[in-house]
């Protein structure tokens, strides 16, 4: 018999917002987490309009900046700036401290957590869904939701595949005085040298995430460009208070996200936008959906209604920023003149506030003419 209603592998936000929405419905909420918060996850910690509306009902935001302003470089060169005049466009969070609110959430709505918990096996049968930990503890569930990431545990069990595959670097320096009035509120993204890829420049307060993706593969050239991207904006001697990377996985639109009582959710189903890499967004929305309906389902086909969700609502947009991202591999530099110009800049902006979803950019008239003048297919 099931000792929980809902057990949570996986303590980042998608997790977290799944116990936090199940705890909240009265479910029986346990969270495995290996690690201790606070800590550190290698992530730009940008919040997009979508993730900060979710995130800000249920959670205190620990803002470290908000961005109004916004430079692109094409590989260091032809920069231009655009500003938001009215409102901002993206804010910034310390993965630390954004996912140590949502842990405290959590623990206020009533859901247990175990830290130090290493997951190493998940089965189920009719009655219940087992998680077995490294220890030897078997904990019985009535739904096991999967937020451990693309590579782990739940992901695998479950069966999910994945048609894309990036390689993430990132530093964290500490910032100057200078640093920081140069880059308070303003955003870089620059177009790599390599199809597809590009970097980016958040401000933290008093720190600086520099950054780079590009595909699986080629790790020698994502370092270079990491190298030269640091050296031309004048930051390579910063201090470097972390120096990290990350692999994202974007899943294939017939991947499974569910497997009788077991259900993933964020990068452990493989959910976010192919385009930016941005995942917190997706993170927040399949947790909230997993912990809300595993907190009622009584039954494994209860659990199908939250696959008609992402299937209806993310899914979409997936589609959506693959085709941009294959625009933005063939025509990088096109891609940044569009942002030079009044509709893509439009466009682009109402996308970072959550006003517009990745399908809702493609289906404006503007935008839709563009992409059919550059070839791109539906």
């Amino acid at each position: 018999m099931a000792d929980w209603d809902v057990a949570v592998v996986g303590a980042g936000p998608g997790g977290l917002a799944a116990a936090h929405a199940a705890a909240s419905a009265g479910a029986r909420t346990l969270v495995l987490e290996r690690a201790e918060h606070p800590r550190y996850k290698t992530c730009g910690g940008g919040l997009i309009g979508t993730s900060l509306s979710w995130a800000g009902s249920r959670i205190s935001v620990p803002v470290r900046d908000t961005v109004d302003a916004i430079t692109f470089t094409d590989r260091g060169r032809r920069a231009f700036t655009r500003r938001a005049v009215d409102r901002p466009l993206l804010t910034m969070v310390r993965r630390d401290e954004f996912d140590f609110a949502w842990y405290e959430a959590a623990i206020a709505a009533g859901a247990q957590v175990r830290q130090h918990a290493l997951v190493r096996s998940v089965d189920q049968d009719a009655d219940a869904a087992r998680v077995t930990l490294a220890d030897g503890e078997v904990i019985a569930a009535r739904t096991v939701i999967g937020a451990d990431g693309s590579a782990a545990i739940t992901s695998r069990y479950v069966g999910v595949t994945f048609d894309q595959q990036d390689l993430g670097l990132e530093l964290e320096v500490a910032a100057t005085a200078a640093d920081r009035v140069a880059y308070r509120g303003r955003v870089v993204l620059d177009w790599g040298y390599v199809p597809g890829s590009y970097g980016w420049v958040f401000p933290k307060d008093d720190q600086l995430t520099v950054g780079v993706i590009m595909a699986k593969g080629k790790g020698a050239e994502t370092k270079r460009y990491l190298s030269e991207f640091v050296d031309g904006l004048g930051l390579a001697d910063r201090p470097v208070i972390r120096d990290s990377g990350h692999l994202t996985r974007c899943r294939r639109a017939d991947a499974p996200l569910r497997r009788g009582r077991v259900i993933v959710v964020g990068d452990a189903a493989g959910l976010l936008e192919p385009w930016t890499r941005e995942g917190i967004s997706f993170a927040l929305r399949s947790g909230t959906w997993a912990g809300e309906i595993a907190g009622r389902a009584r039954t494994p086909d209860a659990l199908a209604e939250y696959e008609l969700l992402v299937n209806w609502y993310l899914t979409p947009d997936m589609a959506a920023g693959r085709r941009l991202f294959r625009l933005f591999a063939r025509h990088p530099r096109l891609m940044h003149a569009a942002m030079a110009t009044p509709p893509g800049w439009r466009a682009f902006r109402a996308s970072c506030r959550g006003e517009l979803s990745m399908a809702e950019v493609l289906r404006r008239t503007s935008v839709r003419a563009a992409v059919g003048l550059l070839g791109g297919s539906p």
